[in-house]
């Protein structure tokens, strides 16, 4: 008897909040909602605005604390807890796919998972019974990181959900001037949604300079850039156009926009 071969998943990319997403009255919903209507995936591999190291990085493969990357906040934030089982199995496929000459891989074995990665799992996953492997962000560069979604692909046809964690707009010094949602960052929303809506990747590859206000929406691009480990995924599968916006608004004036693609 054969085993039957795992859906192709679906491709992400969320805006992840920060730790106080777990008291918001509608997010959190949403975020499950979205996860109970996609296949039960067999991994996830999450790559989040908070981890950049280079070479590329693998996180821990076995459970081991979380890193709570945030300061000033309420001691029941330092208190979550997300104990998902490590994912060897992935960590070695990741390797596989990603070692070349030039390009080494490294394992960082007791780097846990940061809030870019285990904020939104908590409430996507609450049991924490997938796997989960988080890698770096080795550069910044769009392009290079759309070439590492572009080699992630294959691991769609194997049940593993690719993940990219970050935000729509991020600029939080800003935010400190401004009440409501600033014309910044709805500018920019909107530019963007009609950006992916048209698949325009060259637009989106170059949004420093082709997007309204994209300086000030992202004043340092690490929210953004792990869309393009998305794209990348989903460009290799034929999957760019097959899209859908699943959240949208607004969250203490940043973009929540999240995305699906396949």
């Amino acid at each position: 008897m054969t085993t039957p071969s795992p859906a192709r998943m679906p491709a992400l990319y969320l805006s992840h909040g920060a730790p106080p997403l777990a008291d918001d009255p509608v997010w959190p919903g949403e975020l499950a909602a979205w996860s109970a209507g996609l296949p039960r995936p067999r991994a996830i591999l999450m790559v989040s605005a908070h981890w950049e190291e280079a070479p590329l990085a693998l996180g821990a493969v076995e459970p081991v604390p979380l890193v709570y990357d945030f300061w000033g906040f309420p001691e029941h934030y330092y208190r979550v807890r997300y104990d998902a089982p490590g994912a060897p199995e992935l960590a070695e496929s990741v390797r596989k796919l990603l070692r070349a000459p030039g390009t080494p891989v490294q394992d960082i074995p007791d780097r846990g998972l940061d809030h870019g990665a285990y904020v939104p799992l908590v409430e996507m996953y609450p049991d924490a019974d997938v796997p989960v492997l988080q890698v770096s962000m080795p550069t910044l560069d769009p392009q290079a990181l759309m070439d590492i979604g572009r080699r992630l692909a294959p691991l769609r046809d194997e049940g593993v959900l690719i993940v990219g964690s970050g935000f729509f707009t991020h600029n939080l010094a800003a935010l400190r001037h401004a009440g409501g949602v600033p014309g910044w960052s709805a500018e920019f929303d909107a530019w963007g949604r009609e950006a992916l809506a048209a698949a325009d990747v060259d637009a989106l590859l170059d949004f420093e300079h082709r997007s309204p206000a994209g300086r000030l929406a992202h004043p340092r691009t690490e929210h953004f850039a792990p869309l393009f480990v998305t794209l990348g995924a989903a460009e290799a599968a034929g999957d760019l156009t097959a899209h859908r916006d699943v959240i949208d608004g607004f969250w203490m004036g940043l973009a929540k926009r999240s995305l699906q693609f396949g």
